[in-house]
């Protein structure tokens, strides 16, 4: 065996760091996915209006939206380990306080803080990959299995949080608090202590958080509520948001240590990796609220199962630490995530014959050619959205491309929901119309793959 192949593989230690940082970003995955099944129970038990349980998801999205780039940088300036596991601590607190909720109130202000640790929790664990496992092979393989759990978390987190709902929907909070009490356990034992930073470094940029923090709020803010507020209000929250970018931008082109180097978006792989993740989440996310509204509101299935006819999507989990190295390797990342858009932009298009009658087979090609895509195009991009990113500056990475993931879900959920909320009722019509939208998205995460494929055909990926 030669040193170069011994090299390139994990140690037993690595793999044991690299099952904790997994085990938190399946944990997002799942935390996310469960409470949508359950969000029918907890209005039943509480009581709570459409507008407040609309909050109960809102809310999350809102304060991981607006503090995640913050939260990339403050794991780069205040210590990654720290900021990993005081955020898991919080994460974990927050969700059993959603547990015990008696009153929307506390539900709604559980799932804001449970955002906000996530926000911290997510960069930092992505970062902690990134800077722990060197450039090349063995980060490739780190981040591809780590991209295939966090997708698996998702797509069992649906089946999960159907099986849980129907015992109580309460479990949907404390399952994951079990856990996260495990992976924190695992974590103050296995995560690489650091050095703590200069002087210089932890200098913090408090104008430009505030000015970021209040931009973001108020984009997320646009982009949830914008199927249900009138165009011209949203108009205005989204132009509301431009002076305090302009004034963003104006604090850290002066300052000494700016919250985002600007010079960082100079990048043209980081830049093309962010809009590939915003396109492929948000056409996902789009695709995945028609599927479930088709299967439940048009066919009359249960949440257990759709949970479980959706499944199969979850075959990345197996494929992404599997095959898709070995891809990579052979053919360069470039190629890699243009064939999962390619399998993404077939998957959304074998999807328009559907009818009100519709059988589960007809339906199974689309799945599992999302569940390729997903396998293809996920980890490929968190490898190129990273690589050749200075150290001190991986949090950050990271950041904004969670910052990516999650704006592209947003952008998904509310124009499908804007092209729903044209009809009346659900419709068949309605349904095809609105899966225009992923298709749509697919077909520009093709347009932006294309210079990479063009250019690794001039110089193949040494990998």
């Amino acid at each position: 065996m030669s040193s170069t192949t011994t090299q390139n593989r994990l140690t037993g230690r690595a793999w044991a760091v690299l099952f904790v940082l997994c085990g938190a970003i399946f944990l997002e995955g799942i935390d996310v996915s469960m409470m949508g099944v359950a969000l029918p129970s907890i209005r039943a038990e509480l009581g709570l209006s459409t507008s407040e349980l609309q909050w109960v998801v809102s809310a999350y999205v809102l304060s991981y939206g607006r503090f995640v780039l913050l939260g990339g940088r403050a794991a780069d300036l205040l210590g990654r380990r720290r900021m990993f596991i005081t955020w898991l601590i919080i994460f974990l607190a927050f969700s059993g306080l959603g547990g015990f909720a008696t009153e929307g109130w506390v539900l709604i202000l559980a799932r804001f803080v449970t955002g906000i640790a996530a926000a911290f929790m997510t960069p930092a664990g992505l970062s902690i990959i990134t800077t722990t496992y060197p450039e090349g092979p063995q980060r490739n393989k780190a981040l591809l299995v780590y991209a295939g759990t966090g997708a698996a978390g998702f797509s069992l987190g649906m089946v999960a949080g159907g099986l849980l709902t129907a015992i109580d929907w309460r479990w949907v909070f404390f399952a994951p608090v079990v856990l996260a009490a495990l992976i924190l356990a695992g974590a103050l034992t296995l995560l690489p202590r650091e050095v703590a930073p200069g002087k210089q470094e932890s200098g913090f940029d408090l104008g430009g958080a505030v000015s970021l923090t209040a931009a973001m709020l108020l984009l997320v803010t646009t982009l949830v509520r914008a199927p249900d507020v009138p165009v011209t209000q949203t108009a205005i929250t989204a132009i509301a948001g431009l002076p305090l970018l302009a004034a963003f931008i104006g604090i850290e082109r002066r300052v000494a240590a700016p919250l985002i180097r600007l010079g960082i978006l100079r990048n043209g792989s980081l830049v093309r990796a962010n809009l590939g993740a915003v396109l492929l989440v948000g056409s996902f996310v789009g695709f995945q609220f028609i599927a479930v509204l088709y299967l439940q509101e048009l066919r009359s299935w249960t949440e257990l199962q759709t949970g479980l006819a959706l499944t199969v999507i979850g075959i990345d989990s197996v494929l992404a630490p599997t095959l898709t190295p070995w891809l990579v390797n052979r053919f360069g990342n470039g190629r890699v995530i243009f064939g999962g858009f390619t399998f993404a932009a077939l998957g959304y298009a074998a999807f328009l014959p559907l009818s009100a009658q519709w059988s589960y087979p007809a339906m199974l090609p689309s799945f599992i050619l999302l569940g390729l895509a997903f396998s293809l195009a996920y980890g490929p991009l968190t490898i190129a959205a990273t690589d050749g990113i200075p150290e001190q500056e991986q949090g950050l990475a990271g950041g904004v491309l969670t910052t990516s993931f999650q704006f592209g879900s947003a952008l998904g959920l509310a124009v499908v929901a804007a092209v729903l909320a044209t009809a009346d009722e659900l419709t068949v019509e309605g349904f095809r119309s609105a899966l225009l939208v992923p298709l749509v998205a697919a077909g520009l995460g093709l347009l932006i793959a294309s210079p990479g494929l063009l250019r690794l055909r001039q110089h193949p990926d040494p990998l």
